[in-house]
Protein backbone atom coordinates (compact mmCIF):
# COMPACT_ATOMS: atom_id res chain seq x y z
CA UNK A 1 0.00 0.00 0.00
CA UNK A 2 2.84 1.92 1.02
CA UNK A 3 4.52 1.77 -2.36
CA UNK A 4 1.33 2.62 -4.19
CA UNK A 5 1.02 5.71 -2.61
CA UNK A 6 4.61 7.09 -3.04
CA UNK A 7 4.08 6.25 -7.10
CA UNK A 8 0.96 7.80 -6.99
CA UNK A 9 2.56 11.26 -5.53
CA UNK A 10 5.54 10.55 -8.03
CA UNK A 11 3.20 10.42 -10.68
CA UNK A 12 1.41 13.76 -9.82
CA UNK A 13 5.29 15.57 -8.92
CA UNK A 14 5.98 14.59 -12.40
CA UNK A 15 2.38 15.89 -14.01
CA UNK A 16 3.14 19.38 -12.61
CA UNK A 17 6.71 19.94 -13.18
CA UNK A 18 5.55 19.45 -17.34
CA UNK A 19 2.25 21.73 -16.68
CA UNK A 20 4.46 24.33 -15.06
CA UNK A 21 7.12 23.79 -17.88
CA UNK A 22 4.60 23.98 -20.33
CA UNK A 23 3.14 26.88 -19.18
CA UNK A 24 6.33 28.79 -18.94
CA UNK A 25 6.94 28.22 -22.72
CA UNK A 26 3.51 29.64 -23.67
CA UNK A 27 3.56 32.72 -21.34
CA UNK A 28 4.09 36.01 -23.48
CA UNK A 29 7.23 38.10 -23.64
CA UNK A 30 5.52 40.79 -22.44
CA UNK A 31 5.30 39.05 -19.34
CA UNK A 32 9.17 38.76 -18.81
CA UNK A 33 11.10 41.52 -16.35
CA UNK A 34 12.39 43.89 -18.53
CA UNK A 35 15.93 45.16 -17.25
CA UNK A 36 17.54 48.13 -18.79
CA UNK A 37 21.08 48.64 -18.01
CA UNK A 38 21.79 52.54 -16.56
CA UNK A 39 23.58 55.28 -18.33
CA UNK A 40 27.30 55.34 -17.10
CA UNK A 41 28.82 58.47 -16.51
CA UNK A 42 32.62 58.52 -15.82
CA UNK A 43 34.83 61.17 -14.46
CA UNK A 44 38.42 61.66 -14.47
CA UNK A 45 39.68 64.71 -12.21
CA UNK A 46 42.58 66.57 -12.62
CA UNK A 47 45.36 66.19 -9.91
CA UNK A 48 43.44 68.45 -7.31
CA UNK A 49 41.09 65.73 -6.60
CA UNK A 50 37.34 64.88 -6.91
CA UNK A 51 36.61 67.08 -3.21
CA UNK A 52 38.93 70.11 -4.69
CA UNK A 53 35.92 72.43 -3.73
CA UNK A 54 36.43 73.75 -7.02
CA UNK A 55 36.07 72.39 -10.58
CA UNK A 56 36.34 68.50 -9.94
CA UNK A 57 33.79 68.18 -7.18
CA UNK A 58 31.70 70.71 -9.10
CA UNK A 59 31.41 68.51 -12.42
CA UNK A 60 30.96 65.55 -10.30
CA UNK A 61 27.50 67.13 -8.63
CA UNK A 62 26.79 67.54 -12.20
CA UNK A 63 26.78 63.84 -12.16
CA UNK A 64 24.97 63.31 -9.10
CA UNK A 65 22.79 65.29 -10.14
CA UNK A 66 21.95 63.05 -13.12
CA UNK A 67 22.20 60.63 -10.95
CA UNK A 68 18.62 61.54 -9.35
CA UNK A 69 17.23 63.24 -12.59
CA UNK A 70 18.26 61.19 -15.41
CA UNK A 71 18.63 57.43 -13.33
CA UNK A 72 22.29 57.37 -14.49
CA UNK A 73 25.19 55.33 -12.94
CA UNK A 74 28.18 57.70 -11.87
CA UNK A 75 31.95 56.90 -11.86
CA UNK A 76 35.05 58.55 -10.68
CA UNK A 77 38.94 58.14 -11.18
CA UNK A 78 41.05 60.80 -9.30
CA UNK A 79 44.09 61.57 -11.35
CA UNK A 80 47.38 61.55 -8.34
CA UNK A 81 49.74 62.98 -11.45
CA UNK A 82 49.65 63.78 -15.10
CA UNK A 83 50.74 60.12 -15.93
CA UNK A 84 47.45 59.00 -14.78
CA UNK A 85 45.36 60.40 -17.25
CA UNK A 86 45.61 57.87 -19.92
CA UNK A 87 45.76 55.19 -17.75
CA UNK A 88 42.72 56.00 -16.33
CA UNK A 89 40.47 56.97 -19.24
CA UNK A 90 41.75 53.52 -20.37
CA UNK A 91 40.36 51.54 -17.75
CA UNK A 92 37.09 53.21 -18.03
CA UNK A 93 37.44 52.89 -21.96
CA UNK A 94 37.47 48.88 -21.07
CA UNK A 95 34.69 49.53 -18.28
CA UNK A 96 32.35 50.44 -21.35
CA UNK A 97 31.06 53.82 -19.99
CA UNK A 98 28.38 55.54 -22.17
CA UNK A 99 29.92 59.28 -21.23
CA UNK A 100 33.60 59.80 -20.22
CA UNK A 101 33.90 63.27 -18.68
CA UNK A 102 37.59 64.50 -18.15
CA UNK A 103 37.99 67.49 -16.35
CA UNK A 104 40.84 70.72 -17.13
CA UNK A 105 43.34 72.26 -19.56
CA UNK A 106 45.76 69.43 -18.56
CA UNK A 107 43.88 66.67 -19.42
CA UNK A 108 43.43 67.56 -23.16
CA UNK A 109 46.07 66.02 -24.77
CA UNK A 110 45.14 62.33 -23.28
CA UNK A 111 41.65 63.32 -24.53
CA UNK A 112 42.24 64.14 -28.11
CA UNK A 113 44.88 60.48 -28.13
CA UNK A 114 41.76 58.62 -26.57
CA UNK A 115 39.28 60.87 -29.02
CA UNK A 116 40.88 59.42 -32.05
CA UNK A 117 41.73 55.43 -30.81
CA UNK A 118 37.92 55.18 -29.55
CA UNK A 119 35.90 56.68 -32.43
CA UNK A 120 32.87 55.25 -30.61
CA UNK A 121 33.22 56.28 -27.06
CA UNK A 122 32.18 59.37 -26.27
CA UNK A 123 33.92 62.30 -24.20
CA UNK A 124 33.39 65.95 -22.75
CA UNK A 125 36.09 67.49 -21.44
CA UNK A 126 35.77 70.60 -18.52
CA UNK A 127 37.68 73.90 -19.11
CA UNK A 128 38.82 73.48 -22.68
CA UNK A 129 37.29 73.63 -26.60
CA UNK A 130 39.51 71.86 -29.18
CA UNK A 131 39.68 73.85 -32.65
CA UNK A 132 38.56 72.31 -34.97
CA UNK A 133 36.07 70.13 -32.87
CA UNK A 134 36.49 66.68 -32.16
CA UNK A 135 33.84 64.71 -33.58
CA UNK A 136 32.92 62.37 -30.23
CA UNK A 137 34.30 65.51 -27.86
CA UNK A 138 32.01 67.84 -26.19
CA UNK A 139 33.72 70.88 -24.78
CA UNK A 140 32.88 72.74 -21.91
CA UNK A 141 34.25 76.45 -21.88
CA UNK A 142 32.85 78.98 -19.65
CA UNK A 143 33.06 83.24 -19.94
CA UNK A 144 34.33 83.48 -16.75
CA UNK A 145 35.91 86.90 -17.12
CA UNK A 146 32.06 88.55 -17.33
CA UNK A 147 31.34 87.24 -14.37
CA UNK A 148 34.77 88.08 -12.93
CA UNK A 149 34.29 91.86 -14.26
CA UNK A 150 31.68 92.23 -11.67
CA UNK A 151 33.97 91.11 -9.19
CA UNK A 152 36.76 93.66 -9.72
CA UNK A 153 34.54 95.98 -10.38
CA UNK A 154 33.09 95.09 -6.73
CA UNK A 155 36.50 94.95 -5.32
CA UNK A 156 37.55 98.36 -6.02
CA UNK A 157 34.08 99.43 -4.87
CA UNK A 158 35.04 97.56 -1.07
CA UNK A 159 39.15 98.44 -0.72
CA UNK A 160 39.54 100.30 1.88
CA UNK A 161 43.62 100.55 0.56
CA UNK A 162 43.17 101.01 -3.03
CA UNK A 163 45.08 98.17 -3.86
CA UNK A 164 43.32 94.70 -4.56
CA UNK A 165 44.99 91.37 -5.87
CA UNK A 166 44.85 88.17 -7.61
CA UNK A 167 47.25 85.02 -8.44
CA UNK A 168 47.46 81.84 -10.48
CA UNK A 169 48.07 78.55 -10.10
CA UNK A 170 49.39 78.20 -13.48
CA UNK A 171 49.42 80.28 -16.53
CA UNK A 172 46.90 79.11 -18.93
CA UNK A 173 44.05 80.27 -20.11
CA UNK A 174 41.11 78.65 -18.56
CA UNK A 175 43.21 80.36 -15.66
CA UNK A 176 44.23 84.10 -16.75
CA UNK A 177 40.87 85.10 -18.09
CA UNK A 178 39.72 84.69 -14.43
CA UNK A 179 42.68 87.59 -13.66
CA UNK A 180 42.17 89.34 -17.42
CA UNK A 181 38.21 90.07 -15.78
CA UNK A 182 39.16 91.56 -12.73
CA UNK A 183 41.68 93.59 -14.00
CA UNK A 184 38.90 95.21 -16.28
CA UNK A 185 36.56 95.43 -13.97
CA UNK A 186 38.66 97.39 -11.54
CA UNK A 187 39.20 99.52 -14.41
CA UNK A 188 35.75 100.26 -15.07
CA UNK A 189 34.84 100.88 -11.38
CA UNK A 190 38.29 103.69 -11.82
CA UNK A 191 36.69 105.20 -15.10
CA UNK A 192 33.49 105.68 -13.54
CA UNK A 193 34.48 106.72 -10.28
CA UNK A 194 37.54 108.53 -11.22
CA UNK A 195 39.28 106.62 -8.45
CA UNK A 196 42.59 104.69 -9.09
CA UNK A 197 42.44 101.38 -7.57
CA UNK A 198 45.51 99.43 -8.31
CA UNK A 199 45.94 95.48 -8.87
CA UNK A 200 48.04 93.80 -7.63
CA UNK A 201 49.17 90.41 -9.48
CA UNK A 202 48.19 90.44 -13.13
CA UNK A 203 49.28 92.67 -16.01
CA UNK A 204 46.58 92.55 -18.72
CA UNK A 205 48.62 94.19 -21.08
CA UNK A 206 51.77 92.60 -20.66
CA UNK A 207 49.91 89.00 -19.82
CA UNK A 208 52.69 88.68 -16.92
CA UNK A 209 51.93 88.27 -12.95
CA UNK A 210 52.06 86.30 -9.88
CA UNK A 211 51.53 82.03 -9.92
CA UNK A 212 52.26 79.21 -7.74
CA UNK A 213 52.77 76.68 -10.65
CA UNK A 214 50.49 74.39 -8.88
CA UNK A 215 46.74 73.86 -7.95
CA UNK A 216 47.27 71.55 -5.10
CA UNK A 217 50.44 72.95 -2.92
CA UNK A 218 48.53 75.41 -0.16
CA UNK A 219 51.63 76.71 1.20
CA UNK A 220 52.35 78.43 -1.81
CA UNK A 221 48.89 80.08 -2.13
CA UNK A 222 49.60 80.99 1.58
CA UNK A 223 52.85 82.83 0.83
CA UNK A 224 51.56 84.87 -2.29
CA UNK A 225 48.32 85.76 0.19
CA UNK A 226 51.14 86.94 2.46
CA UNK A 227 52.91 88.77 -0.03
CA UNK A 228 49.97 90.67 -1.76
CA UNK A 229 48.74 91.76 1.88
CA UNK A 230 52.22 93.40 2.43
CA UNK A 231 52.14 95.22 -0.75
CA UNK A 232 48.58 96.62 0.71
CA UNK A 233 46.13 94.47 -0.68
CA UNK A 234 43.25 94.03 0.99
CA UNK A 235 40.93 92.00 -1.20
CA UNK A 236 42.91 89.03 -2.97
CA UNK A 237 41.38 86.77 -5.92
CA UNK A 238 43.73 83.59 -6.30
CA UNK A 239 42.58 81.68 -9.39
CA UNK A 240 44.40 77.98 -8.12
CA UNK A 241 41.76 75.44 -6.99
CA UNK A 242 42.47 73.99 -3.59
CA UNK A 243 45.89 76.44 -2.82
CA UNK A 244 43.13 79.28 -2.29
CA UNK A 245 42.42 77.55 0.50
CA UNK A 246 46.31 78.59 1.87
CA UNK A 247 45.32 81.86 0.94
CA UNK A 248 42.04 82.20 2.50
CA UNK A 249 43.98 80.97 6.23
CA UNK A 250 45.98 83.53 5.80
CA UNK A 251 43.77 85.93 4.85
CA UNK A 252 41.85 85.00 7.73
CA UNK A 253 44.58 84.60 10.16
CA UNK A 254 46.06 87.98 9.60
CA UNK A 255 42.57 89.82 9.67
CA UNK A 256 41.71 92.69 7.71
CA UNK A 257 41.50 91.71 4.35
CA UNK A 258 38.62 90.10 2.55
CA UNK A 259 39.07 86.41 -0.36
CA UNK A 260 37.04 86.28 -3.89
CA UNK A 261 36.56 82.39 -4.33
CA UNK A 262 36.36 80.87 -7.75
CA UNK A 263 34.29 78.00 -9.69
CA UNK A 264 32.32 77.33 -6.36
CA UNK A 265 30.45 79.34 -3.89
CA UNK A 266 33.55 79.36 -1.25
CA UNK A 267 31.12 81.00 1.06
CA UNK A 268 29.42 77.23 1.03
CA UNK A 269 31.98 74.97 -0.33
CA UNK A 270 34.54 76.29 2.78
CA UNK A 271 32.63 77.62 5.20
CA UNK A 272 35.31 77.92 7.40
CA UNK A 273 36.48 81.38 5.80
CA UNK A 274 32.71 82.53 5.23
CA UNK A 275 33.38 85.64 7.10
CA UNK A 276 36.62 86.63 5.08
CA UNK A 277 34.56 85.77 1.85
CA UNK A 278 33.26 89.19 -0.10
CA UNK A 279 31.90 87.06 -2.75
CA UNK A 280 32.65 83.85 -5.80
CA UNK A 281 33.45 83.93 -10.06
CA UNK A 282 31.26 81.04 -9.97
CA UNK A 283 31.47 78.84 -12.66
CA UNK A 284 28.51 76.24 -12.94
CA UNK A 285 30.22 73.30 -14.39
CA UNK A 286 27.53 70.57 -13.05
CA UNK A 287 24.77 72.50 -15.20
CA UNK A 288 26.90 72.01 -18.58
CA UNK A 289 27.79 68.39 -17.50
CA UNK A 290 24.03 67.96 -16.92
CA UNK A 291 23.23 69.02 -20.24
CA UNK A 292 26.04 66.61 -21.74
CA UNK A 293 24.89 63.70 -19.94
CA UNK A 294 21.35 64.45 -21.29
CA UNK A 295 22.33 64.78 -24.49
CA UNK A 296 23.85 61.26 -24.61
CA UNK A 297 20.60 60.37 -22.83
CA UNK A 298 18.22 61.53 -25.99
CA UNK A 299 20.46 60.69 -28.78
CA UNK A 300 21.70 64.54 -29.38
CA UNK A 301 25.38 63.85 -28.33
CA UNK A 302 27.53 66.00 -30.96
CA UNK A 303 31.07 66.98 -31.12
CA UNK A 304 31.26 71.25 -30.04
CA UNK A 305 31.38 72.91 -27.39
CA UNK A 306 28.84 74.28 -24.99
CA UNK A 307 29.46 77.81 -23.38
CA UNK A 308 28.48 79.28 -20.10
CA UNK A 309 28.07 82.76 -20.02
CA UNK A 310 26.22 85.16 -17.70
CA UNK A 311 23.46 85.16 -20.03
CA UNK A 312 22.56 81.16 -19.78
CA UNK A 313 23.69 81.58 -16.04
CA UNK A 314 26.64 78.92 -16.86
CA UNK A 315 28.58 81.69 -15.08
CA UNK A 316 27.94 84.07 -11.85
CA UNK A 317 28.80 86.12 -9.23
CA UNK A 318 27.77 84.23 -6.01
CA UNK A 319 25.52 86.05 -3.35
CA UNK A 320 27.49 88.16 -0.47
CA UNK A 321 26.72 86.15 2.24
CA UNK A 322 28.21 87.33 5.78
CA UNK A 323 29.23 90.32 4.11
CA UNK A 324 26.05 91.74 2.41
CA UNK A 325 26.67 94.71 5.00
CA UNK A 326 29.73 95.51 3.36
CA UNK A 327 27.88 95.86 -0.07
CA UNK A 328 25.83 98.88 -0.40
CA UNK A 329 22.71 99.02 -2.30
CA UNK A 330 23.98 101.49 -5.11
CA UNK A 331 26.49 99.38 -5.78
CA UNK A 332 24.47 96.32 -5.88
CA UNK A 333 22.30 97.85 -8.57
CA UNK A 334 25.84 99.01 -10.39
CA UNK A 335 26.41 95.16 -10.34
CA UNK A 336 22.86 94.22 -11.74
CA UNK A 337 23.14 97.39 -14.78
CA UNK A 338 26.94 96.20 -15.70
CA UNK A 339 25.70 92.61 -15.62
CA UNK A 340 22.65 93.62 -18.23
CA UNK A 341 25.15 95.56 -20.10
CA UNK A 342 27.68 92.55 -20.69
CA UNK A 343 24.53 90.25 -21.42
CA UNK A 344 23.48 92.93 -23.99
CA UNK A 345 27.10 93.67 -25.61
CA UNK A 346 27.08 96.90 -24.67
CA UNK A 347 30.41 96.12 -22.53
CA UNK A 348 32.33 93.62 -24.41
CA UNK A 349 35.35 92.05 -22.91
CA UNK A 350 37.77 90.79 -25.25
Amino acid sequence: MRKKLVFIISLLLVASMALSACQKDAAPAVDQPVTEDKVKVCQITDTGGIDDKSFNATAWKGILDAEGSLGIEGKYLESQETADYEKNINSFIEDECDLIITVGFLIADATTAASAAYPDAKFSIVDYAFDPALPNVVGQIFETDEAAFLAGYLAAGVTKTGKVGTFGGMQIPTVTIFMDGFVKGVAKYNEVKGTNVEVLGWDVEKQEGLFTNSFDDQQKGRELAISLMDEGADIIMPVAGPVGIGAAAAIQERGGAYFIGVDADWALTNEKYADITLTSVMKLMDATTEAVIKSVIDGTFTGGNVVGTLANEGVALAPFHNLESLVTDEMKAELEQLKADIIAGVIVLD
